[in-house]
């Protein structure tokens, strides 16, 4: 992770005010007295990113029956989820981090492998906040096929 960053439950949220797709600044104080799922990926538009966030798109309404939000963050610009929201359908905020600074300071960024070679880059990370902001579960390294329904049922949404 970015500087050994590594956080865990119990820790307090790193916090971020970032703009979604639309231009409006969000922050994980926007979601006080829910839970919120911040999931960090590399990059809109790539098939592992798709897969991931069209399963959190199919289970959107069970999620947010259960008190759970989702953000997604990633690298990409404002008007590239734009375009990406627009081309899958995503309704749940998706947040511009274009210099990593939020991914690092929540060590979503850092040294992975990616088809065999050693790069640095946003590592697929998905946090859940508890209603009070504080860190509920962190998991770095997520495989996108099936995220979705673990996190469902960890959350039993």
């Amino acid at each position: 992770m970015a500087d050994g960053i590594h956080l865990s439950a119990g820790d307090a949220n790193p916090g971020f005010a970032l703009s979604d797709a639309t231009g409006a600044v969000v922050r994980p104080e926007d979601f006080a007295g829910r839970r919120l799922v911040v999931y960090f990926y590399p990059a809109a538009f790539t098939p592992g990113c798709t897969t991931e966030a069209c399963d959190f798109r199919d289970n959107l309404a069970s999620l947010q029956a259960a008190g759970v939000s989702v953000v997604g963050i990633s690298p990409d610009t404002v008007e590239r989820l734009a375009e990406w929201a627009e081309a899958e359908q995503l309704s749940f905020p998706l947040l511009s981090d274009a210099d990593h600074a939020v991914a690092e300071a929540w060590g979503a960024w850092g040294p992975k492998v990616v088809n065999g070679e050693e790069r640095i880059g946003l590592i697929r990370s998905t946090f859940v906040l508890a209603a009070d902001g504080t860190i509920e579960s962190a998991e770095y390294r997520v495989d996108p096929n099936g995220h979705v329904a673990r996190l469902r049922e960890q959350l039993a949404a």
